[in-house]
C-alpha cells in the first residue's frame, strides 16, 4: 500500500463515526475522494456520492457503510453514573474496563466503563454483562456535574481504541467494519483516476450512512440514484478462531481473499462476471452463502426501485463489532483489485437479466 493511503486509511479509521452522526468521517472520506471523481452529492442524512461520468444513462455503484456502532446516554444517576442504549449492535460483554469518549456540544468528554472488582464479587455468581448492568463513569460526583461538562440524554458514545498494525499483516482497530469498506472503494476511484481508466457508464461511489441499524442509507441513496448494477462491499465473519462452528458459519479465512457471497439477493450474473473476473486476473477469492439475507447493504440495493443487479464482495474480519476488529493486509488489497477489475469487465448497457 503506498504511503498516502496508509495515512488516510489510519485517520479514517481513527476518526468516529456514530451511526447517525457520521458526518465528520464523511468529511475526511469526501476529501480523499474528490481529485478521483468528477461531482459528488450528498443526502438528507448524509451519504456521500462521488460520481464518474455523471451524464451517463447506465449507472453503477460500488457500496460501502460509513457507520459504527455506539452507544447513548440513556440515564444519569443521582450520584453521576451513566446508563446507556445501543446504536447499532454494540456488544454490553466487552465493555467493562473500556475508555469511551463521550459526544457533546462542549467537545468530548472521556469516560470509562466500571466494573466491581473481583475481590467484592461472588464469582461463582457471575453474569455476563447487560446493557441493564453495563454503565460509565466520567469522573464527576453527581449528575449536575456531568450535565456541567455538557453530557446529556441522547450523547453518543464510542470505544477510544485505535488503529494498530499486528505482526506486520493484520490491520487492527475498532470500525473497520465498515470503514475499511469506504476505504477499498475510495482506491477503487483512485485508481481508476490514475491509471487513466474511460468508463462506459456512471460510476458512483456511494460511501452510505446508517447501515448498523437496518440499512437505511442505502435504502434511501439507492432509490435516489436509481442504478443498474450495485457492487457492495462489507465485511464477513473469518470463522478459524476459536468458538466458531463452520457448519453453520462456513469456512472462512483472513488472508485467502475476498469472499464472494451466493445468496436470493445477490444477482446470480453479476455475482458470476464477479467470480471470472477473479479467475481471470487469478485473485484468490473464497465463497459463502447467506441464505435468505445477506445482512448488509446488498439487500437494500437489491430490492430497490424495480430490482436492482446487486453482488456482494466481502472482507474476512477476525472479532466482529469489538475494539480489536482484525484484517488481513492481503485481503485488502485483493478486495479492491477484484472491485476495480470488475468495474473494468462492465459494458454499457449490459443487460444481466436472467431472460431476456
Amino acid at each position: 500500500m503506498r504511503q498516502e493511503s496508509f495515512d488516510f486509511l489510519q485517520k479514517y479509521l481513527n476518526n468516529s463515526s456514530p451511526t447517525g452522526f457520521e458526518s465528520e468521517g464523511q468529511k475526511l472520506w469526501l476529501e480523499y475522494i474528490k481529485p478521483y471523481i468528477d461531482e459528488y452529492f450528498v443526502d438528507t442524512y448524509g451519504t456521500v456520492v462521488g460520481v464518474i461520468n455523471p451524464q451517463a444513462e447506465y449507472k453503477v455503484v460500488i457500496e460501502a457503510h460509513a457507520d459504527e456502532i455506539s452507544w447513548f446516554v440513556n440515564y444519569i444517576t443521582p450520584e453521576g453514573y451513566i446508563y446507556l442504549k445501543r446504536n447499532g449492535g454494540s456488544d454490553a460483554l466487552i465493555a467493562p474496563s473500556k475508555r469511551v469518549n463521550i459526544y457533546t456540544n462542549k467537545g468530548i468528554v472521556k469516560a470509562v466503563f466500571g466494573w466491581p472488582a473481583i475481590h467484592v464479587r461472588k464469582v461463582e455468581q457471575d453474569k455476563a454483562p447487560t446493557i441493564e448492568t453495563v454503565f460509565l463513569d466520567c469522573g464527576a460526583s453527581n449528575r449536575e456535574e456531568v450535565e456541567a461538562m455538557g453530557v446529556h440524554v441522547g450523547c453518543v458514545a464510542t470505544f477510544e481504541d485505535e488503529f494498530t498494525v499486528l505482526n506486520d499483516r493484520y490491520y487492527v482497530g475498532r470500525a473497520l467494519d465498515n470503514r475499511i469498506g469506504g476505504f477499498m472503494i475510495a482506491e477503487v476511484a483512485r485508481m481508476l483516476k490514475e491509471n487513466g481508466n474511460q468508463l462506459p457508464f456512471g460510476l458512483y461511489v456511494v460511501n452510505a450512512v446508517q447501515e448498523e441499524i437496518g440499512l437505511r442509507g442505502a435504502e434511501m441513496i439507492a432509490h435516489r440514484i436509481n442504478p443498474d448494477v450495485a457492487i457492495i462491499t462489507d465485511v464477513t465473519h473469518d470463522t478459524q478462531s476459536p468458538m466458531y462452528d463452520k457448519k453453520t458459519s462456513g469456512d472462512i479465512h483472513c488472508g485467502k481473499g475476498p469472499v464472494i457471497a451466493y445468496g436470493p439477493a445477490v444477482q446470480n450474473n453479476v455475482r458470476d462476471l464477479i467470480i471470472r473476473t477473479a479467475q481471470e486476473k487469478e485473485l484468490p477469492f473464497q465463497r459463502s452463502a447467506v441464505s435468505r439475507a445477506t445482512g448488509t447493504d446488498t439487500d437494500a440495493f437489491a430490492y430497490s426501485n424495480a430490482g436492482v443487479a446487486s453482488a456482494l464482495i466481502s472482507l474476512p474480519l477476525k472479532y466482529m463489532h469489538t475494539t480489536v476488529e482484525t484484517v488481513h493486509k492481503d485481503d485488502v488489497d485483493n478486495v479492491i483489485k477484484l472491485i476495480y477489475e470488475t468495474v473494468l469487465k462492465i459494458q454499457d448497457k449490459q443487460d444481466f437479466r436472467y431472460l431476456s
